[in-house]
């Protein structure tokens, strides 16, 4: 909805995102029932047309580790991420809420999300940095920080602060000048909506003076309202710029403008000189492009700007909002040359190195991939690191036979080696039966990708993406080196698998970003097992014991001896989750990798689904077993910590 005429300054961006807020919380929070099917390719395509996302706003995006990450604004209490290996592949990615929460003065209309990787007290760690604020209006929108479990963009994540408490601010980023880090952020005086900086002395506290550096005096900057918003850092040869959003996001004229560190002191208002023209605005069909972030092609050769901006120029700042990204070049005075935005019907390239080859330690929790036949594992033969090197069949304990099962974003996974990051490819991209199965490093293409089926008990059948057959154990050998191959499928146990997660987990919600925890940390058996915000203790950390078949106890450090279980081996819909004893089957679960990259828990006792009661977002919501839904309510994702 966007309400005519212009509201009055000092409450324009809150006035005409009010009543969009209303209407788009309602409507994340119905699809969030919902789940999403992949569908188009998303792997071994060469080109990319815009829109990236058709609901996109305010988008931030980075490549990491062999993977795109982007995160946009939701209107509603949870933050949203979508991986892929693919910059297309963003489109079809399923929807992981990584954060929700349902305070009051909180707990909604969430808006900017930026991850940056930074090193804090705790190491190398990711801070999600966005605005939100409370239900009745957006006049309570603040700064929130949260820091990664460790270096996957995609959390478990930790709640560190609220920066600036007392005053309205918003569009958070960071600055590093040195080894001095900066918050820059917008808020308002007056009448002007104008960009600041503070320093910080960790990445998510403030310290010291707060400078305005930026504030609409430009008529280009004043379309609609006076704004001057969502400043983003871009550095090259020795140089800050700052890009930020001009003019109000409810006008096709929303559009970017650079300011450019020209002095020593960024916490000098002088040391920064503004262009006196934009650097970026509508054309081609493209209305109110703003909001941006900035990331670097795979090999890191291009630079590429991600930005929305609607199709029409009565769109505004709703859900029109589209997510969009393009390469951009640098001037001869080394300012950033962003060009016009492209039409909706440009091809553009898909940015240098996507295509590979890639070899990147993925981000994601461990499996070993384990024979049904034989009980041995997939490894790489010598735990060698080159390309061609041979997959076959080895112990599980060893470093080689540790994979991650990342999503392609369409329905397919690719399977990286933990140690040798290289993938499970087939040799020469053969179709026979009887093609050899190697490591090779990612090249985007089919012969990679592998589509995993359940069959029975927990096991499951990989299927190639290019050839239509089967991980296959030749012969169904026992010993170790047995070769590993693709073959017509046969329903033999030779080709069935059990994927078995490795090491410790936290095993979180795709609804709510929350982990499963023992309440408390209680050692007691009955103890409810919840959903509650990370915070790295032992019983948030969960290991799978094998028992029989495809079957699992899932067990928290904090009580080794004790099992995820349901309460007095209930089979009724509903009934809760507790620790337990590891005896009988109200205690096993199976797992079932799902096309999406999530996984559904299956209690053996009742064959109903691990589900987040009634979808709910509190800290400490419950936990119990329902009958399959197929939405987002039941997938939760395995994350290594």
């Amino acid at each position: 909805m966007h309400p005519s005429p212009p509201p009055a300054p000092g409450r324009t961006r809150a006035t005409v995102r009010r009543l969009a807020a209303v209407l788009l919380t309602a409507v994340l929070a119905a699809a969030a029932l919902v789940a999403v099917p992949a569908t188009a390719t998303a792997v071994g395509e060469e080109t990319v047309r815009n829109p990236l996302l058709p609901d996109g706003a305010d988008p931030w995006l980075q490549f990491h580790d062999g993977s795109y990450y982007l995160a946009t604004t939701t209107w509603s209490s949870q933050l949203v991420m979508r991986k892929s290996p693919t910059l297309a592949g963003l489109r079809s990615a399923a929807p992981v809420h990584v954060w929700s929460e349902t305070a009051a003065d909180s707990g909604f209309n969430f808006w900017a999300p930026e991850f940056h990787r930074l090193t804090g007290p705790n190491g190398t760690r990711w801070y999600l940095m966005y605005t939100s604020g409370t239900s009745a209006n957006l006049d309570g929108q603040k700064l929130r920080v949260l820091e990664s479990a460790g270096d996957d963009p995609m959390g478990p994540y930790t709640f560190r602060s609220t920066p600036m408490p007392s005053t309205w601010n918003i569009d958070g980023t960071y600055l590093t000048v040195g080894s001095q880090l900066y918050l820059l952020w917008s808020e308002w005086q007056g009448a002007d909506q104008s960009v600041w900086i503070t320093r910080m002395s960790n990445p998510w506290t403030v310290t010291g003076a707060r400078v305005l550096i930026s504030r609409p005096t430009h008529s280009w900057e004043t379309q609609g309202g006076r704004t001057n918003e969502a400043p983003e850092v871009i550095q090259r040869n020795g140089r800050t710029h700052v890009v930020f959003s001009a003019s109000s996001c409810n006008t096709p004229d929303y559009k970017l403008g650079l300011l450019t560190l020209t002095g020593s002191d960024p916490m000098s208002a002088s040391a920064w000189t503004k262009r006196s023209t934009p650097v970026f605005q509508r054309a081609n069909g493209v209305y109110g492009p703003g909001h941006n972030g900035f990331f670097r092609s795979p090999d890191g050769t291009q630079d590429w700007l991600v930005y929305h901006a609607n199709a029409t120029t009565s769109q505004g700042c709703g859900d029109t909002r589209s997510t969009r990204a393009q390469p951009f070049t640098w001037a001869s005075d080394g300012t950033p040359s962003f060009g016009a935005p492209v039409s909706t019907s440009t091809d553009l390239a898909v940015p240098s190195g996507e295509m590979g080859p890639i070899t990147a330690a993925v981000e994601g929790a461990a499996w070993t991939l384990v024979n049904r036949s034989s009980g041995r594992c997939a490894g790489v033969a010598g735990g060698s690191a080159t390309d061609g090197a041979d997959v076959a069949q080895y112990g599980c304990d060893t470093a080689s036979s540790r994979w991650v099962l990342d999503p392609t974003a369409d329905g397919y996974y690719r399977i990286v080696n933990r140690a040798s990051n290289k993938v499970v490819d087939v040799a020469d991209c053969g179709t026979a039966d009887g093609t050899d199965v190697r490591q090779w490093a990612w090249l985007n293409n089919t012969c990679q990708q592998w589509q995993v089926t359940p069959t029975t008990d927990g096991w499951s059948r990989l299927t190639n993406r290019a050839s239509g057959k089967v991980l296959d154990l030749a012969g169904c050998g026992t010993a170790d080196a047995t070769n590993i191959r693709i073959w017509s499928s046969t329903g033999s146990t030779c080709q069935q698998w059990r994927l078995a997660p490795a090491g410790s987990v936290a095993v979180v919600s795709s609804q709510s970003g929350k982990v499963l925890d023992v309440a408390d940390c209680s050692s007691a058996a009955g103890a409810a097992v919840r959903a509650w915000t990370w915070n790295g203790a032992a019983c948030q950390r969960w290991t799978f014991t094998h028992t029989d078949n495809g079957y699992y106890r899932v067990q928290p450090a904090s009580s080794t001896g004790s099992c995820l279980a349901v309460t007095s081996g209930s089979t009724a819909d509903g009934a809760a989750l507790a620790q337990g004893a590891c005896s009988g089957t109200a205690s096993q679960w199976r797992i079932d990798p799902l096309a999406d990259g999530s996984v559904r828990l299956v209690a053996r006792n009742s064959g109903k689904a691990l589900d987040l009661a009634s979808c709910g977002l509190a800290t400490g919501n419950a936990l119990v077993q329902w009958p399959w839904l197929d939405n987002i309510c039941q997938r939760f994702t395995l994350r290594a910590v």
